[in-house]
């Protein structure tokens, strides 16, 4: 299972972002898209599961509680308007961006 993971693309996406993403099965962009064009150049890729940020209009979603390969992940543009506590709802991975500083978040035992 190989899960791309994108945010903050503002219109924008670079080549290098094409190349890290070929591959994924999935692509979960964790909004700020700016333009869905953006979107049909991901699902050139693979299927793609977004999310709304700051800047995006249209019909997506606030939030997406995905059950993908045996896993639970919720994803979010900004995590401090997460609204449900992940460990309460077995989520196993949290996704976001907003931040536009790249990090990668681990607990122990989950």
């Amino acid at each position: 299972m190989l899960i791309g993971v994108i945010s903050d693309t503002h219109g924008l996406l670079q080549p290098e972002a094409n190349r890290a993403l070929a591959g994924s099965r999935l692509i979960i962009p964790a909004g700020d898209i700016g333009d869905p064009k953006i979107l049909d150049e991901l699902l050139a890729i693979a299927p793609v599961i977004a999310v709304r940020g700051d800047i995006d209009r249209g019909t997506l979603p606030e939030f997406e509680w995905i059950h993908y390969e045996g896993l639970s992940i919720f994803v979010i543009h900004d995590v401090n308007q997460l609204f449900i506590d992940p460990a309460a709802h077995r989520i196993q991975v949290v996704i976001s961006g907003h931040s536009h500083k790249p990090s990668i978040h681990t607990k122990e035992g989950r």
